[in-house]
C-alpha cells in the first residue's frame, strides 16, 4: 500500500495531497501542533512525512547535545573506554551559567561511554563540556573546546545542512550563533540514530554509571532521563530534549513500530509537556494511530535533573 504523497511548501506545512493514500492513512487528519516549528521523516529513507516552518532558523538549546554526541562517536578511532577526570573548571561552568547538570565530582574518572549517558540523559553541561574537552585539540581548554565546536560546526556541512550552526558545546549559546531548522534538526537525528551506540545511549529511561574517585573508591551515578516521551508512547526509542530561554521547549524523538521508524523534531512548543504530546501527534500520523489521545507521560522522579 502507498502513503500518501507530499508536498514540500517552503517553509511551511508538508500537506497530504494524493488520492492514494492507503486507507488508515488517509483517515488520519494532518496534526496541528503548539510548537512554532515541527518536522517528521521516515528514518530509512528521509522522506518527509510532515513539516511546519522547515526551514526557519530557530534556537535549539540542549538538542545541541546529540551533535556533540556524535562528534564524539565519529572520531577515528574513538575509544569508549577511555578514561576521563572531571575537572573543577566543568562544575565552574555549570554553576555560573545555572546549567543542567550531570553532578559530576572533580576528581572523578568516568569512561567516554558514561560521560555519553550524563550527556545525553541529564543533560548534562558539564559532560558536554568533559567531551569537548577530551576530543578537541590544542593546549588550552578553550583552545581545545573551541576546535570541538569546530568539529561539530564540520559536521553540519559533510550533511548539507546549510541553515545550522554552532556557537557552543551544549546549547549555552553565547552570541546567538547556535541555530538550525526543523528540518535540518532532523536529519542529524537521522544521522545519529544510524549508529548502533548513540541509539544504545539515548533509549533507558534511566542509567547507572560507576566512577573511581580520586581516592580510589567507587561513586555510582543514576541519571535519568528527561526525554518523557520514553516509556510514554509505545514504541518511543530517543532522543534529547532541550530548553532555554530563545529556544524555548524543544525536543528531538524517534519511535518504532512494526519495523517502521520516524524520526522528528519539535522547536519552540508552547510548554515543556505540550513538546512530548506534540512528538506523539507526529508520530500518530506517521503511524496512523491515536496513542497521543491517552498517553499519558511518565514522571521523572523527586529532585531528578529537568530539561
Amino acid at each position: 500500500m502507498r502513503r500518501a504523497a507530499t508536498v514540500a511548501l517552503a517553509g511551511g506545512l508538508l500537506l497530504t495531497a494524493s488520492p492514494l493514500a492507503a486507507p488508515a492513512q488517509a483517515a488520519t487528519p494532518i496534526p496541528s501542533i503548539t510548537a512554532k516549528g515541527g518536522f517528521l521523516l521516515d528514518q530509512a529513507d528521509a522522506k518527509p512525512i510532515y513539516g511546519k516552518a522547515n526551514n526557519t532558523r530557530r534556537q535549539m538549546a540542549s538538542t545541541t547535545k546529540l551533535v556533540t554526541a556524535i562528534t564524539v562517536l565519529t572520531q577515528p578511532g574513538v575509544d569508549l573506554n577511555k578514561k576521563v577526570t572531571v575537572k573543577q573548571v566543568y562544575r565552574d561552568y555549570v554553576t555560573r551559567n545555572g546549567a543542567s547538570t550531570a553532578d559530576l565530582r572533580t576528581g572523578d574518572k568516568l569512561t567516554v561511554r558514561q560521560l555519553l549517558s550524563g550527556l545525553m540523559l541529564p543533560s548534562g553541561c558539564d559532560a558536554a563540556y568533559a567531551l569537548a574537552d577530551t576530543f578537541g585539540t590544542g593546549t588550552t581548554t578553550a583552545a581545545r573546546t573551541k576546535s570541538f565546536i569546530g568539529k561539530m560546526n564540520t559536521k553540519a556541512k559533510q550533511l548539507g545542512l546549510v541553515n545550522t550552526k554552532f556557537d557552543s558545546f551544549d546549547g549555552i549559546s553565547t552570541t546567538g550563533n547556535n541555530y538550525t531548522t526543523p528540518w535540518d534538526l532532523a536529519k542529524l537525528a537521522r544521522h545519529a540514530m544510524s549508529s548502533s551506540v548513540f541509539r544504545e545511549v539515548v533509549k533507558p529511561t534511566s542509567y547507572k554509571a560507576p566512577a573511581t574517585t580520586s581516592t580510589g573508591t567507587t561513586r555510582t551515578y543514576t541519571w535519568y532521563n528527561t526525554n518523557k516521551l520514553l516509556g510514554s508512547y509505545n514504541g518511543a526509542i530517543g532522543v534529547k530534549t532541550g530548553t532555554g530561554t530563545s529556544a524555548g521547549p524543544c525536543l528531538v524523538f524517534a519511535a518504532t513500530r512494526n519495523g517502521k521508524t520516524y524520526t522528528g523534531v519539535i522547536l519552540a512548543s508552547s510548554s515543556g509537556d505540550a513538546r512530548f504530546t506534540d512528538a506523539a501527534k507526529l508520530l500518530d500520523f506517521g503511524f496512523a494511530s491515536t496513542t497521543a489521545r491517552t498517553m499519558e507521560l511518565r514522571s521523572l522522579p523527586a529532585g531528578a535533573q529537568r530539561d
